[in-house]
């Protein structure tokens, strides 16, 4: 396979990474603010790192399922919610 190829086709799949932790992390600020708590309080209420909640947040961190398990849970919500609006595309 030419370089030339994996490289434009690896970019792309970057971009399509980066979507998906772009909207993630809108929807985490999004629901927080709804619930009237700061990041700070998410977390601890999450048991994750406070500094964790805005790497999320501004799409930083590649962010795991058990994770998101745990925000969901602490924002009193189901996991569906986070994926309802994504788009794949």
């Amino acid at each position: 396979m030419n370089t030339k190829v994996s490289f434009i086709s690896f970019k792309i799949a970057m971009k399509k990474e980066r979507k998906i932790l772009t909207q993630f992390g809108e929807k985490v600020r999004e629901l927080r603010k709804q619930k009237g708590l700061s990041q700070e309080e998410l977390a601890f209420k999450a048991n994750l790192h406070r500094t964790y909640i805005g790497m999320v947040e501004r799409a930083e961190k590649n962010v795991t399922l058990l994770s998101i398990e745990k925000i969901a849970n602490a924002l009193e919500i189901n996991l569906n919610v986070f994926f309802n609006d994504y788009k794949i595309n």
